[in-house]
C-alpha cells in the first residue's frame, strides 16, 4: 500500500493543476509521466491506482520529482481517492465518507461517485472515490447530512438528541432547552434566543425605569432640602424682622423714659424733635445689650457734643451691620460665619442654607433701601455686599457693515458708547439694523466688511479677547428642550462660572437667577421641543435670558429678549437686569415697542432708522426733549417710542411747521453732535437744512456703491460665487483664531466640561428612552428577517448573509447616529461661541453613544446568529458587529455634521448600498478593486467570513480555500480587518471633529 501512496510531488501537482485558472473541469488533470497520450494505464482511471516497479524506492516527501507508477494497477483502498490522470492513492480528508464505489447496472454509474468505467474492458470493475474538490463542484466524499464519520470508511446517522460536531467527526449532544431531530445537521438554538431576548429587553428596562427612577429621586431630595433650607431662611429673617421692631420699641420706650426723668429733674418742658433720625450711640456688647439713643436738640451744640457725635457717625455703619446681623441667638438655625465665600460648606443642606439665607437678606436690603429712610442711605453708601464684576465699556465711532456680496450698507456711520451698570435699549423700525448692531459689538461679522472702530475699555482689542465674561443671548430661544429649567441653568453656570468659585456660591448664583427670573413654580419642569409639550413661551424665554446671566457676565447682549412676553413678564425681566446692571453689568438690548413703563426702567436709548443711521443716542430722560426740540411732540396718551418708530416708519409725519423727517432725522443728529457726514448724504440733503461747512471735512465713512450697476450674467454670477468663498474663509479664519484672553477668568477645563457634558448628555438620553427603544426594536426585528431569510451557506461560507447584514445594520446605525449632533446643533453654535470646549462636546456625545455601540450588536444577533446557526462562534461576530457599528457611527458624525438633516439621511441610505456592492464585485476592474479597499463593507465582510472559514477544516478545507481565493481573502487577516474597521471609525470622528469646530457657526 505505501507503494502506491502519492508522494508530495504528485500531491503538488494534483492541487495545482485543480486551482489553476486553464482547468477545463473537475476531473481534468494536465498529462504527466504515466498518463499522457501515449501511455494510459488503467491507474489512470477514476477509482485506480498503481504500484512502482518492485525495486525502486518511493520517497514520499519528495516534492520535485513523479515517479513512474504502472505496475499492479488495483482498485483504490478504503479510505483514498484516485483521481482520473494519477496512478497514486490520496488519502481522504478526516469528516469524508470514502467507501468502495458499486456498479449501478441500470444506468452504469459506479456509485456514489458518478463515475464509469471505461468502456470495452470488462475486467476494469468500480473503484474507489475518485476525487475531493469543494461542497460546489461534488458532495460525493462529505459525510452525508445527519451523520458523522468517526473515520473516513464509516458513517453513523445521527440519532435523535444528537447533532453532527467538529466537521462531521463526531456526534454530540444537543444543549439543554435545544432540540434535535433524527438526521440532523444542526440543533435548533432558537431557544437560547429567545432567552437572550428576554434578558435583554429586561436589563433595558430595568436601565431605563431605574434610570428615570434615579433622576426623579435625585430632584426629590434637593428639592426637600431646597425647601426645607428656604423655610428655615424665611423663618430666621421673618425672627430677624420681629427682634429689630422689639429692639426699635425698646428703643422708643427707653427713649421716652429718658424724657420724662431729664424733664423731671430739669423741670423743663421736653418737646422731641420728631423729624430727626436717631443714630445709635455705640455697639454695645453682649453684657451691655441695651440701646441708648441720643436726640439732636439744637442746632448749636457744645464742643464736647460735637466729638460724641462724630464718635456716633463713626459707628453708624458697624451698628447697622448689627441691626442686619443679630446676635447668634437670634439666628441659631444657621451660622452666618460661613457666608463670605461659601467654603466649608459640604452637604446639600448646608449650601441650600446658605443660598437661601443670602437671598433672604438680599431682599431684606433691597426693601430697605426701595424705603429710602436715612438708614437706607447709610447702607447703600457703606454696602460692600453687593460685589462689582470687571467693568466693560465699548465705544464705537463711525461703525459702518458693509455686505461683501451685494456690496450695500446695513448699519452705517454709527458713534457712542454703552457704559457699565446701565441698561441701554436699542429701538428702531423693521430693517433698521437693530440686530446687525448688536451681533457688531460681540464680534459676530461674518460676511460683513466693518469699517471704524470699535473700543473696549478704550483700547482697540477683540471682543472676543472677553468672551467668556460677555453674554450674548439670541433672538431665537435656543435652549436644551430635553432638560429641566435648573439643568439648563447649572449647566451654564458650571460651564462658564470660574473654576475657583466654590459650589456654594454657584447655587447662590443659580437659586438668585431662579427667583429674579420668575421660573421658581417650573424649575424641575422640561423645557420642551415643538414635538413634546414643555414650559411657556414667555418662561422658556426667560431660561434663555437666564443661560447668559448665571455666568455672570461683564457685558450683556440682548436680542429682543421681551418679544412675546406679556407686560409683567418683560417687568419681571427687567427688574433682574436691574438688579445685574446694581453690580457693573454693562447691558444692551434690542427691544421691539416696550410699554411706557417699560421704557422708562431703560438709562440709555439708541435708535435707529432704516439703513442703519443714527437718530439718537443718549439717556432716556432727555430724548422727548431732543425730539421736541427738532418740532416733533409726542402727542397725549400715545408711547413716544411708538411715537418715533411711526415717524421712522413713515407711517406717521410730523407737523408741517418743522422740517423734520424720517429722511433727514439721522442727518439732523450728526449735524448736532457734530459729526462727519458721508457724500451721498450730503448731495441728498433736504431743502432747508443748512449744513456748517466744517461738515464737509473729514468725512470718514467709504463711499460705496448701491450695487444696482447693471451687470451680465456671468460678472453677477462670478461676485456671487466670489462673494460666497470669502464667506467661508472668514467662517473658517474666525475658527481657528483664537485671540489671546483677557478676561481674567478661568473656566473649567477640557476634562471638567467633559465631565459636565457627559452627566448632561446622558440625562439627555434617558429621557429619549422611547426613542432608543424604538431603534432597538427595528434592530431587533432586522435580524429577525434576515435570520430567517438569509440560512447559513457553506458553499460561500455564508457571505451572502453577512453582507445583507452589513447592509442593514450600517443603515439603521447610521440614521439614528445622526440625531447625535444634528438635533442640536444650535445649541452646540451657542455654546461654543460662548467660550466653551468643543472637543468635551464631542467625546462626551462620542462616549455616551458607546452604549449603542455595544448594545445594537447583541440586539441584532440575539436574532440573526440564533435563525443562522452559522459556524463561527457568537463572540467572533459580536466582535466584527461592534467594530462595524463604531465605523459607521463615527462617519454618521461627520454626515450629520457637514450636512443638513435631510442630504445626511439620505447619504446614509446610499453609501451602506452601494460600497457594499463594489466591496462584493465576483471579478472586479483594477479600478474597483483599489476603490474596494477603501470602503469599510469589503473589511467588515472579509472578518465575518474569515470568522466563519475557521471552523472548516478536514474535508472543507478545499471549500474553505475556494471561497477566499475567489472574494481575495486571508485567512490570516482577521485582525487586521478589526484593526481598519477601528482605524476608519477613528479617522471620520477625527474629520468630523474638525468639521465641528471650522464649519460650524461659531461666531
Amino acid at each position: 500500500m505505501m507503494r502506491r501512496i502519492c508522494t508530495a510531488a504528485e500531491m503538488k501537482f494534483y492541487f495545482d493543476t485543480m486551482f489553476s485558472s486553464s482547468v477545463k473541469g473537475p476531473n481534468y488533470l494536465k498529462p504527466n509521466l504515466n498518463c499522457n497520450l501515449t501511455t494510459w494505464v488503467p491507474g489512470c482511471e477514476p477509482g485506480w491506482a498503481c504500484s512502482v516497479g518492485g525495486t525502486q524506492q518511493v520517497d514520499l516527501q519528495n516534492s520535485h520529482d513523479i515517479p513512474a507508477r504502472t505496475s499492479s494497477c488495483q482498485t483504490c483502498c478504503d479510505g483514498f481517492f484516485c483521481p482520473q490522470g494519477l496512478t497514486c492513492m490520496i488519502p481522504c480528508p478526516l469528516g469524508s465518507y470514502c467507501p468502495q464505489a458499486t456498479l449501478n447496472k441500470a444506468t452504469g454509474v459506479c456509485e456514489p461517485y458518478n463515475y464509469q468505467p471505461p468502456p470495452g474492458q470488462p475486467n476494469h470493475t468500480c473503484g474507489g472515490a475518485n476525487q475531493w474538490t469543494d461542497i460546489a463542484t461534488s458532495s460525493e466524499i462529505f459525510c452525508a447530512a445527519g451523520s458523522y464519520c468517526p473515520t473516513t470508511i464509516e458513517q453513523t446517522t445521527c440519532s435523535s438528541g444528537y447533532y453532527p460536531f467538529t466537521n462531521c467527526i463526531l456526534s454530540a449532544g444537543c444543549f439543554k432547552l435545544t432540540t434535535c431531530d433524527a438526521k440532523t445537521t444542526t440543533q435548533n438554538i432558537h431557544a437560547y434566543g429567545v432567552m437572550v431576548i428576554v434578558a435583554l429587553i429586561t436589563v433595558l428596562l430595568m436601565i431605563y425605569n431605574c434610570s428615570d427612577q434615579v433622576l426623579a429621586i435625585r430632584e426629590r431630595r434637593l428639592a426637600k432640602s431646597r425647601e426645607a433650607a428656604a423655610k428655615s431662611a424665611h423663618e430666621t429673617a421673618k425672627a430677624r424682622q420681629r427682634w429689630k421692631s422689639a429692639k426699635g420699641a425698646a428703643a422708643k420706650r427707653a427713649g421716652g423714659l429718658q424724657a420724662q426723668l431729664s424733664q423731671t429733674f430739669s423741670r423743663k418742658k421736653y418737646s422731641a424733635p420728631a423729624e430727626l433720625p436717631m443714630i445709635p450711640n455705640e455697639a454695645k456688647t453682649d453684657e451691655d445689650n441695651d440701646d441708648e439713643y441720643v436726640t439732636a436738640r439744637s442746632s448749636v451744640r457744645h464742643p464736647s457734643e460735637i466729638g460724641k457725635k462724630k464718635e456716633q457717625s463713626h459707628h453708624a455703619h458697624s451698628t447697622y451691620q448689627l441691626d442686619m446681623e443679630p446676635d447668634s441667638h437670634a439666628s441659631s438655625t444657621f451660622e452666618m460665619d460661613h457666608k463670605p465665600k461659601g467654603k466649608d460648606l459640604d452637604t446639600d443642606s448646608q449650601i441650600f442654607r446658605y443660598a437661601y439665607s443670602q437671598l433672604e437678606r438680599e431682599r431684606a436690603m433691597q426693601q430697605q433701601n426701595k424705603d429710602l429712610t436715612f438708614s437706607g442711605v447709610v447702607a447703600m453708601a457703606a454696602n460692600h455686599e453687593v460685589k462689582k464684576r470687571p467693568l466693560i465699556e465699548v465705544a464705537f465711532k463711525d461703525l459702518t457693515l458693509t455686505l461683501k456680496t451685494k456690496k450695500k450698507h446695513i448699519l452705517r456711520c454709527v458713534t457712542g458708547k454703552i457704559k457699565p451698570g446701565r441698561i441701554t435699549s436699542v429701538m428702531g423700525p423693521s430693517g433698521a439694523g437693530k440686530t446687525t448692531f448688536l451681533s457688531a459689538l460681540a464680534g459676530k461679522t461674518a460676511g460683513c466688511k466693518i469699517s471704524g472702530m470699535i473700543l473696549i475699555n478704550g483700547k482697540s482689542q477683540s471682543i472676543h479677547s472677553y468672551k467668556r465674561i460677555i453674554g450674548f443671548v439670541p433672538q431665537d430661544d435656543i435652549v436644551h428642550g430635553n432638560l429641566t429649567v435648573e439643568e439648563n441653568l447649572w449647566f451654564s453656570a458650571h460651564c462658564r462660572l470660574s473654576a475657583d468659585l466654590p459650589k456654594a456660591e454657584k447655587v447662590l448664583i443659580v437659586e438668585r437667577a431662579i427667583e429674579s427670573l420668575g421660573l421658581q413654580a417650573v424649575r424641575s419642569s422640561v423645557v420642551g421641543t415643538v414635538e413634546k409639550r414643555g414650559i411657556s413661551g414667555g418662561q422658556r424665554k426667560r431660561v434663555n435670558v437666564g443661560l447668559e446671566m448665571v455666568m455672570e457676565p461683564s457685558l450683556l447682549l440682548l436680542d429682543e429678549p421681551t418679544s412675546g412676553l406679556d407686560s409683567a413678564s418683560s417687568q419681571l425681566l427687567l427688574r433682574a437686569l436691574r438688579r445685574e446692571a446694581l453690580e457693573g453689568v454693562n447691558i444692551c438690548m434690542v427691544v421691539h415697542q416696550p410699554s411706557y413703563t417699560l421704557f422708562k426702567m431703560f438709562d440709555d436709548l439708541v435708535l435707529l432708522a432704516k439703513g442703519g443711521l443714527t437718530v439718537y443716542h443718549g439717556s432716556v430722560a432727555k430724548v422727548e426733549g431732543y425730539f421736541n426740540g427738532l418740532g416733533i411732540k409726542v402727542p397725549d396718551r400715545v408711547n413716544p417710542p411708538d411715537h418715533y418708530i411711526d415717524i421712522l416708519e413713515g407711517i406717521v409725519t410730523p407737523s408741517a411747521s418743522t422740517v423734520a423727517n424720517y429722511m433727514n432725522l439721522p442727518l439732523k443728529w450728526m449735524m448736532n453732535n457734530g459729526y462727519p457726514i458721508p457724500p451721498d448724504m450730503q448731495e441728498n440733503n433736504t431743502p432747508g437744512i443748512v449744513m456748517p461747512p466744517q461738515m464737509n471735512r473729514n468725512v470718514s465713512v467709504l463711499q460705496l456703491g448701491d450695487g444696482d450697476e447693471d451687470q451680465s450674467f456671468a460678472e453677477e454670477l462670478w461676485q456671487d460665487v466670489k462673494g460666497n468663498v470669502e464667506l467661508q474663509r472668514d467662517k473658517i479664519r474666525d475658527h481657528l483664531w483664537m485671540p489671546r484672553d483677557l478676561s481674567n477668568r478661568r473656566t473649567p477645563g477640557v476634562w471638567s466640561q467633559y465631565r459636565y457634558y457627559l452627566g448632561r448628555v446622558f440625562k439627555q438620553r434617558l429621557r429619549e428612552a422611547k426613542m432608543q427603544a424604538v431603534d432597538l426594536l427595528i434592530l431587533f426585528l432586522a435580524g429577525a428577517c434576515l435570520g430567517s431569510l438569509g440560512k447559513a451557506n457553506d458553499k460561500n461560507l455564508g457571505a451572502s448573509g453577512y453582507s445583507h447584514t452589513i447592509i442593514a445594520v450600517s443603515l439603521l446605525c447610521k440614521i439614528a447616529a445622526l440625531r447625535s449632533f444634528s438635533l442640536d446643533r444650535l445649541q452646540y453654535w451657542r455654546e461654543s461661541a460662548s467660550g466653551m470646549s468643543s472637543l468635551a462636546y464631542f467625546l462626551a456625545k462620542d462616549t455616551v453613544d458607546h452604549f449603542n455601540t455595544v448594545i445594537k450588536p447583541v440586539v441584532y444577533l440575539s436574532m440573526f446568529y440564533f435563525f443562522t446557526n452559522p459556524r463561527s462562534t457568537f463572540a467572533d461576530n459580536y466582535i466584527v458587529l461592534l467594530c462595524l457599528v463604531y465605523c459607521v457611527t463615527g462617519m454618521a458624525y461627520a454626515l450629520a455634521i457637514f450636512f443638513e438633516a435631510g442630504p445626511a439621511q439620505l447619504w446614509s441610505v446610499l453609501l451602506p448600498v452601494v460600497l457594499t456592492l463594489i466591496a462584493t464585485q465576483q471579478r472586479p476592474s483594477n479600478i474597483l478593486k483599489f476603490i474596494s479597499n477603501f470602503c469599510y463593507p469589503r473589511w467588515a465582510l472579509e472578518a465575518f467570513v474569515i470568522a466563519n472559514a475557521e471552523r472548516y477544516d478536514g474535508v472543507w478545507l478545499l471549500t474553505r480555500c475556494g471561497a477566499l481565493m475567489n472574494s481575495g481573502y486571508n485567512v490570516h487577516d482577521w485582525l487586521l480587518c478589526i484593526y481598519i474597521l477601528l482605524f476608519f471609525g477613528v479617522v471620520c470622528r477625527i474629520v468630523a471633529f474638525f468639521g465641528l469646530v471650522t464649519l460650524g457657526r461659531r461666531r
